[in-house]
């Protein structure tokens, strides 16, 4: 396991904080009781639990062309048909993942191809698991282009106690399947548009695992 770049800073800060509160305490407090070392014990929880958002653990990847791998941790929460029509525009299939905070927050590419759309937009911060959030919270929309011209868009979305978005996707990028595209700080919503013709592997409520999970079959 190894902590993600993005929680750098802020695990350092953290367990500054801690210790520095932990110091002070002890400093200044001529006899501590259960209560001074059950703040104590909140202080360490809370440090190792802000650790473990920014976890990224040892994983095998299953890399297949013909399948599209799920891109982040999280349970299944809508399988529908739409129409997308942000970038492509065409009926399709949408397969949403909801993470927790207690998932692993990093992103992945679900397919290897060519990233043919970035875009952020602005918005609010409903609950990830509302079916709205898709077009109203706060997102970031990578459109990928496989070998075979088959497109996929992937949205990454903030919810509630999301409140940032990291995206390192750029137009033009070839990118690898299962290759990092972003983190989601504290859990949110990833959503797919696949093809209609993709032959769906889950079901409602299953859990997935990113890069190693696999969403669908493309036919």
């Amino acid at each position: 396991m190894r902590i993600h770049r993005e929680g750098r800073k802020i695990i350092f800060t953290c367990f500054t904080i801690t210790i520095a509160l932990i110091a002070l305490v002890a400093m200044f407090v001529p006899h501590l009781n259960i209560f001074h070392y059950l703040f104590f014990a909140a202080l360490i929880i809370f440090a190792l639990l802000i650790v473990s958002f920014f976890r990224i653990p040892r994983r095998v990847f299953t890399t297949d062309d013909n399948e599209i791998i799920a891109p982040a941790d999280g349970r299944i929460v809508v399988i529908e048909d739409v129409f997308e029509k942000e970038w492509l525009k065409t009926e399709c299939r949408q397969v949403s993942i909801f993470m927790s905070p207690a998932n692993v927050h990093v992103n992945r590419y679900p397919v290897a191809g060519k990233v043919a759309y970035v875009k952020y937009h602005k918005g609010n911060y409903f609950i990830a698991s509302h079916p709205k959030s898709s077009t109203l919270n706060e997102r970031s929309s990578i459109g990928i282009e496989m070998e075979d011209g088959t497109r996929i868009l992937m949205r990454q979305i903030a919810g509630a106690v999301a409140r940032r978005i990291v995206c390192y996707a750029k137009e033009g990028d070839v990118v690898k399947q299962n290759q990092e595209v972003g983190f989601i700080k504290f859990g949110s919503r990833v959503d797919l548009f696949i093809p209609l013709s993709a032959g769906i592997d889950v079901d409602l409520e299953d859990i997935v695992r990113g890069g190693i999970s696999t969403i669908a079959f493309l036919k």
